[in-house]
């Protein structure tokens, strides 16, 4: 998280020292803005829970895909909302429940539907490289919880072990429907009209309404390819 925030206060300062070199002469870096351009992409995400350690276990595979328009406020600078199908959610979400003579341990794998509306802020550096960052806003579609309940009784010195697996909506009236979070990224243009875009965004808004945000919250890096018309 601390990172994060470093991340984008370096991209914020470097972005605002650009901004303030391009008021000093202004008629040259207008020849040079690109026209406004809209595209599409799609890619892979890796998301999990703020309560998890990260690692391969806790990460669930999803996808995105959506469009974008990129609109070039200078040579450097550029403004770029996007509209995305985003995919959250964790594997391995493990809790643990205490029953008479045992436990009862339920391991799910957590899928969210979001329509995300990401609005990043790139500078270029270089003509094909880029950084980005920006604020992500997000609306819960749906969801689902599939994994396995595993009950263990002894009794009388004798430990029966029951595994039952199970699938199931989540229900919506526990969910925050809207979801804020900040997105920090790159990105290099293999064409005029193909590149390739790496981004993480983490959610500072709670997931499950009765639990405390801090440990309660998205965390999803994408990687993906877009096309510029």
């Amino acid at each position: 998280m601390k990172k994060l925030f470093l991340g984008l206060a370096l991209t914020a300062g470097t972005l605002a020292f650009a901004q303030e070199s391009t008021t000093v002469n202004t008629s040259p870096l207008k020849k040079d803005v690109q026209p406004v351009r809209f595209g599409v992409k799609a890619g892979g995400n890796s998301a999990y829970f703020s309560a998890q350690k990260f690692g391969m276990n806790s990460q669930k595979l999803g996808f995105h895909a959506g469009a974008f328009v990129n609109i070039p406020v200078s040579k450097q600078f550029s403004i770029q909302p996007e509209v995305l199908y985003n995919q959250m959610g964790a594997r391995d979400v493990i809790s643990n429940s205490p029953i008479e003579n045992g436990n009862v341990k339920v391991q799910d794998k957590v899928t969210m539907n979001y329509i995300s509306v990401p609005l990043m802020v790139q500078m270029r550096p270089m003509d094909k490289f880029y950084v980005e960052a920006g604020p992500e806003f997000s609306y819960f579609i749906n969801g689902k919880n599939k994994g396995d309940v595993t009950r263990t009784t002894t009794t009388g010195g004798i430990t029966t072990t029951t595994t039952q697996s199970h699938s199931e909506d989540i229900d919506k009236d526990q969910i925050n429907k809207f979801n804020f979070g900040l997105g920090l990224g790159l990105g290099y243009d293999i064409t005029n009209n193909i590149g390739i875009n790496a981004r993480y965004t983490n959610s500072l808004t709670k997931i499950d309404k009765s639990r405390p945000a801090a440990e309660n919250n998205n965390r999803v890096f994408q990687l993906g390819l877009n096309y510029k018309f």
